[in-house]
């Protein structure tokens, strides 16, 4: 299986898992020119702009050190769009989360991150 064939596939397990812990999705892969936001969730008056991160095993490291700060300025600068875009998620808090996931194992890390220029 190729890695975008094999990101899909995590990505909605991701997606299963959020919705399975009350959240409603909003957005899957949501392109911009500044960069990609894997899934956009909202719970209790709250969006999440979830970055999903998978490794089969440790010998890489872990999948949510995968996230660089260069990758949270993407997401970050893509967030700002889709808000932008979604006028009537203004009021809502905002909140950046990861999702890592090691084999068969899910790593929920609400407030991952902060907004990052």
């Amino acid at each position: 299986m190729n890695k975008r064939k094999k990101g899909d596939e995590k990505e909605r397990l991701a997606m299963s898992f959020l919705e399975e812990q009350g959240y409603r999705i909003l957005a899957h892969s949501f392109f911009t020119r500044h960069g990609e936001i894997d899934i956009v969730a909202e719970k209790e008056n709250t969006v999440a702009f979830v970055e999903v991160k998978y490794r089969k095993d440790e010998k890489s490291g872990l999948p949510e050190e995968a996230v660089s700060t260069a990758k949270m300025q993407k997401i970050c600068k893509a967030a700002d769009y889709y808000l932008y875009t979604h006028k009537g998620l203004s009021k809502h808090q905002i909140r950046f989360d990861v999702i890592g996931i090691l084999g068969d194992e899910i790593r929920f890390y609400e407030n991952a991150f902060p907004y990052v220029n």
